[in-house]
């Protein structure tokens, strides 16, 4: 009974920090946060839960299509990306089988890097001067209902739920910071425009989602876990400007930003470590990103399309009513993927990477 109860909280809260890997844009999503928990298949029709999630990472690395640039680096002109997001999350069980939830993410980003500022090169930033902007507050929420395939209370060793929500543009997708210039004169001046999009809070699109989440017992103390998630946003671009207004637009194809799917998927095992305590460990496998072109709708304006590839050991603790699991995927492949622009310009754009990600979720039924 423990060990499918662990299986359950590592398939609910597993992908409650998911998204985000630095310069790809994943937009921060909860993804199955409070939809199938360990207590949640057990939960009456009235009652409750309350979910928090917490995601860090630092992204550094760049990568064109697999092949990773560490001249970037040495050279110090890589882009930094820093985040801390949370997700709040609040579950309701209309009927053994059937819950509703709903989630909205916070996130604060801090980008550093040199070429959105005085640039790169050695004849406009002689000193190599790297400045910082910044994005907090609200991400877009989403609203989501779940359904398990067999009752939960009759089929404990394993079990499949889907399901279906909307993304909420709540989230600011134009986000504006100041960006530093230098004169010919050497002095510094700034200008205001939109944050990068790896760091814009939102999208400005309503969205679609998709999810599948489930279980099965394989031995007395092993058990597998799955899940996925695809988010459809069928608007084309948002409004938030990609190029400076002190820059010439040279391809009008991404003069403004992409309102772009995406995606993740998890499978792995958990194996209960003291099942009377409710520790659990789980090993597994995560591949997260956005496509370059979307599955309804245009893939127009300005995006980094790509996907990490990850192995994911992860903790859990639970009792009657909370819950614990803590996470770190730790990157194994990155792939910034050639975008609708690039291919119709026979180009190649990069995009980096963060090593690992820190993830936790804690929750709470009442």
């Amino acid at each position: 009974m423990k060990n499918i109860l662990l299986a359950l909280l590592c398939v609910g809260v597993g992908m409650s920090s998911s998204f985000g890997q630095g310069c790809v844009a994943v937009r921060h999503m909860s993804c199955s946060v409070g939809t199938g928990s360990s207590t949640n298949s057990m939960m009456h029709p009235g009652q409750w839960q309350v979910s928090v999630g917490f995601r860090n990472l630092h992204s550094y690395k760049h990568f064109v299509g697999a092949d990773y640039q560490p001249a970037r680096e040495a050279a110090g002109t890589n882009v930094i990306n820093d985040q801390q997001a949370f997700d709040l999350g609040v579950t309701y069980s209309v009927t053994d089988r059937l819950s509703v939830a709903f989630n909205l993410p916070f996130s604060f980003n801090y980008r550093t890097s040199l070429y959105e500022h005085y640039g790169n090169a050695l004849a406009g930033n002689p000193a190599q001067k790297r400045f910082g902007t910044m994005a907090n507050g609200i991400g877009d929420a989403r609203l989501t209902a779940s359904y398990w395939l067999l009752d939960p209370l009759k089929h404990m060793k394993g079990n499949l739920s889907v399901g279906l929500g909307v993304k909420l543009p709540t989230g600011d997708y134009k986000a504006m910071d100041k960006f530093h210039r230098r004169a010919s004169d050497g002095s510094d001046y700034t200008i205001e425009k939109p944050v990068d999009q790896s760091i814009q809070l939102g999208d400005g699109g309503v969205g679609i989602n998709v999810e599948i989440q489930g279980y099965q017992q394989l031995f007395s103390r092993t058990s597998l876990y799955y899940n996925g998630f695809y988010m459809s946003n069928p608007k084309n671009v948002n409004s938030a400007a990609n190029v400076a207004p002190d820059k010439v637009v040279t391809d009008e194809m991404v003069r403004f930003m992409s309102v772009a799917d995406q995606y993740a998927g998890r499978v792995g095992l958990n194996y209960a470590l003291a099942p009377k305590a409710g520790i659990g460990a789980t090993l597994g496998a995560r591949i997260e990103g956005i496509p370059a072109y979307d599955l309804i709708g245009g893939s127009d304006g300005f995006r980094r399309p790509g996907y990490v590839f990850s192995i994911e050991p992860g903790i859990s603790y639970s009792t009657a009513k909370n819950t614990l699991f803590v996470s770190l995927p730790i990157a194994t492949q990155r792939n910034r993927i050639k975008s609708a622009s690039d291919w119709a310009n026979n180009k190649h754009g990069d995009a980096a990477f963060a090593d690992y990600i820190i993830t936790a979720t804690v929750t709470h039924r009442f």
